[in-house]
């Protein structure tokens, strides 16, 4: 099946559409409230969608591929990065979780956002409450499987040399 490096970028940003489509029906319908690093992984998957929706519609050529794929790869690291953070704090034992702390909002208004990241990246409580799970993986463990498939469509775009046609194999 071949596919043009437009239409990969576009699959990339409609798996990106998909996920915080899944996200807001949790947090909505479900009434799962996100913790900050769920809200945070929202955050990567946005950018990382920004840059796949801004290449599709440039398609660019040669270079402007390696370009766009990279962005949305360290992006996509970025979002490994946080999930990673957030499946380890899940996998703890209950007597090594961190406290609870305060929310996202009251962080952002009171702290500086270097000293809010560094608290929300600590983790807290209920950042390793499990709220839902499918196959044995939670919202993180799928949200890293996301991300992982992204991270390989981003690798994929970066070996790629022009807007027409590549194998997807």
């Amino acid at each position: 099946m071949r596919l043009s490096v437009r239409w990969v970028f576009f699959l990339g940003f409609f798996l990106c559409a998909l996920m915080l489509a899944i996200a807001g029906y949790f947090q909505f319908v479900e009434n799962l409230e996100p913790c900050p690093l769920c809200i945070l992984s929202r955050v990567a998957v946005l950018a990382i969608g920004g840059v796949f929706l801004v290449a599709a519609l440039h398609n660019p050529k040669s270079w402007g591929i390696k370009v766009y794929a990279l962005l949305g790869f360290v992006v996509t690291l970025i979002g490994i990065g946080i999930t990673g953070r957030h499946v380890w704090l899940q996998s703890l034992p209950a007597d090594q979780v961190p406290a609870c702390g305060p929310g996202l909002n009251f962080m952002l208004d009171n702290f500086p956002l270097t000293e809010t990241l560094e608290l929300v990246f600590r983790g807290s409580g209920e950042c390793a409450e499990v709220q839902w799970s499918f196959l044995g993986l939670t919202i993180p463990g799928w949200t890293l499987v996301a991300f992982l498939f992204l991270g390989v469509i981003s690798l994929w775009q970066m070996g790629r040399t022009g807007g027409g046609a590549g194998k997807l194999t």
